[in-house]
């Protein structure tokens, strides 16, 4: 009786993978759900996202590809920037302070914020990239449920870590300004593209692994490893333009909306400060910041906000 390895069902990752991403929809549904009873519902392209990260996950570790990863190193690259890349970028979009509430209430889980710094976050997932990428830890995953679902774990999380200073809930330092996030997301570029730019120019086999799956498919091993630094590459330079051009939107629509609410403010006799507009427009928090106004303007039109 052939017996399968206890994370793949017929070459491909089964239920194991996917259930923490089951048991993460499950929570956030019930979370988002209790939110929505009580008056705070949480955005729906936010629910989106987090939806479309999950399942993008899922769609890497149980189609054909996952198969494919076994044999080409582009196959793998593609299954991993999809997971580590994307998925978690789209995942922390879906998040909100409220959502994360309950964990943050358990004292591990709070005193792990720091993680999420981002002079913490990015060396981790730096260290993670190129530690996954040395050839023998690289050759270890390979073939070996336990540690390849370990290695997916990892590049889950410290893609989450990585993305959380940018686009997360969480507090972050009063000098991590607009300015430092475009910075941030460009030096997170640039550190992709070294790993990208070994795999392309490298010219010797650094996998020799895919060797059986390379002559199935008739490719040279050294142009399948460059290959695939050219999709880290290329997948690095859209997802960060795609990532910059909706930052500098995100950063102008909050510009307009602070604004108005200082117009509004100035309008109905209500000392608002620019500062905490800001921090509200910056939180989603424009329209409770509006009511506000309106109640203060009623009670006192000399009401210092």
């Amino acid at each position: 009786m052939h017996l399968v390895p206890v994370a793949h069902v017929s070459g491909i990752f089964g239920p194991l993978e996917l259930l923490p991403m089951l048991i993460a929809a499950a929570l956030y549904a019930r979370r988002a759900t209790t939110l929505a009873a009580r008056g705070r519902p949480v955005p729906l392209w936010r629910q989106i996202c987090f939806a479309a990260g999950l399942l993008t996950i899922a769609l890497a570790l149980i189609t054909p590809l996952s198969d494919l990863a076994d044999e080409l190193v582009i196959a793998h690259m593609i299954e991993h920037l999809a997971i580590g890349d994307i998925a978690t970028l789209l995942i922390v979009l879906g998040l909100t302070g409220p959502l994360l509430q309950p964990i943050l209430a358990i004292r591990f889980f709070d005193r792990l914020r720091f993680l999420c710094h981002p002079l913490v976050a990015m060396p981790i997932w730096a260290i993670n990239m190129f530690f996954w990428h040395a050839p023998p830890l690289y050759d270890a995953a390979y073939g070996t449920s336990v540690v390849h679902f370990v290695e997916h774990g990892t590049f889950i999380v410290t893609g989450i870590l990585l993305w959380m200073p940018v686009f997360g809930p969480l507090p972050m330092p009063t000098w991590f300004t607009a300015g430092w996030k475009v910075v941030y997301v460009i030096v997170m570029r640039l550190i992709a593209t070294v790993l990208g730019n070994i795999l392309m120019w490298d010219g010797q086999v650094l996998y020799d692994v895919y060797e059986k799956g390379q002559a199935r498919h008739h490719i040279d091993a050294v142009t399948d490893q460059s290959i695939a630094g050219v999709v880290m590459m290329v997948e690095g330079v859209f997802l960060g333009l795609g990532v910059l051009a909706w930052f500098f939107f995100r950063a102008a629509s909050e510009g307009i909306e602070k604004q108005r609410l200082l117009d509004l403010a100035f309008t109905h006799g209500v000392e608002l400060d620019p500062a905490r507009a800001q921090r509200a427009v910056a939180a989603g928090h424009g329209e409770r910041l509006q009511e506000q106004i309106f109640r203060e303007a009623k009670r006192d039109p000399e009401a210092v906000s």
